[in-house]
């Protein structure tokens, strides 16, 4: 009786899971093994297996190259941004500016996670505009030249970096933060009486007992991050050149052009690709 209960509160979302997320999935895969265009979608048996024609074309398709090379660049150099700023934030909660309205300072770090990225990316491709933008603007005032941020190839793609760090790093702030509070303070008295510095405290105690919680907020962004797309599609659209195009939105530009098996394709290579990143960092962490 109590597993049939159970079931019966489980049922609504397994039906969901199935209906609107491993269904879509399974349909993708399959998808991915065909010719089928968005005219094939009146006559599917019109429809052509290819096999990995679609696999094999990915290899050789210059977009999709650039748009890996700028995904793992993304992810490279946003990962460690994020929690670098989310593990300072939260130190200076749990310590420093503790004796401050500390949920102030949580709200406000965490505040840009929960807003609209639409409205942010708009935001700040109007901060980043070259000529009427606050960023270059603040930069005249201390004698210095601004750039054109978001159409120059050089500046475009990090400048999306540092606005998806300040957004992302409040989740993990909070997260990370929790982990602090849950370190006994013994341990940091006992190494105080043993002579550690604030360094060594941070070193030996800190960083030890956040290790499961940083696992999983790498993890977490990892995945994430990996998928960024709107950021790219409000400011700048993948330009200039393809500068900042992501994989996530060459897939969408793909799905929007009609080719559907060639998008599944690309899909299910970027679904089995952040699949096995998150199990290659869980059992390294794991391990460590």
């Amino acid at each position: 009786m109590r597993r049939t209960l159970g079931w019966v509160f489980v049922l609504p979302f397994v039906v969901m899971f199935a209906v609107f997320y491993l269904g879509p999935l399974l349909v993708g895969i399959g998808m991915s093994f065909t010719d089928m265009r968005s005219t094939d979608v009146a006559d599917p048996l019109a429809v052509n297996v290819v096999g990995v024609d679609n696999y094999l074309r990915l290899m050789n398709d210059a977009t999709m190259r650039k748009a890996a090379i700028n995904t793992v660049v993304f992810v490279l150099t946003c990962l460690p941004l994020t929690i670098g700023l989310a593990l300072g934030a939260a130190v200076l909660l749990n310590s420093g500016i503790a004796r401050l309205p500390a949920a102030f300072f949580r709200l406000g770090y965490y505040l840009p996670n929960i807003t609209s990225i639409i409205g942010i990316a708009v935001a700040w491709k109007f901060l980043l505009e070259p000529e009427a933008g606050l960023v270059n603007r603040l930069l005249e005032l201390v004698g210095l030249q601004g750039a054109n941020w978001l159409q120059d190839e050089s500046t475009a793609l990090p400048s999306i970096i540092v606005m998806t760090a300040w957004r992302s790093f409040g989740f993990d702030m909070v997260v990370l933060l929790a982990g602090l509070q849950a370190i006994p303070r013994e341990l940091y008295e006992a190494a105080s009486v043993d002579g550690a510095g604030r360094w060594q405290r941070f070193r030996n105690v800190t960083l030890p007992g956040l290790k499961p919680v940083l696992l999983f907020c790498t993890v977490y962004s990892s995945i994430g991050f990996m998928q960024f797309m709107e950021e790219v599609l409000v400011m700048t659209r993948g330009g200039p050149l393809n500068s900042t195009i992501s994989a996530s939105l060459a897939i969408f530009n793909q799905f929007g052009a009609g080719n559907y098996g060639y998008a599944g394709a690309a899909s299910t290579v970027l679904f089995t690709v952040i699949v096995a990143l998150a199990v290659l960092q869980l059992r390294l962490g794991r391990q460590r």
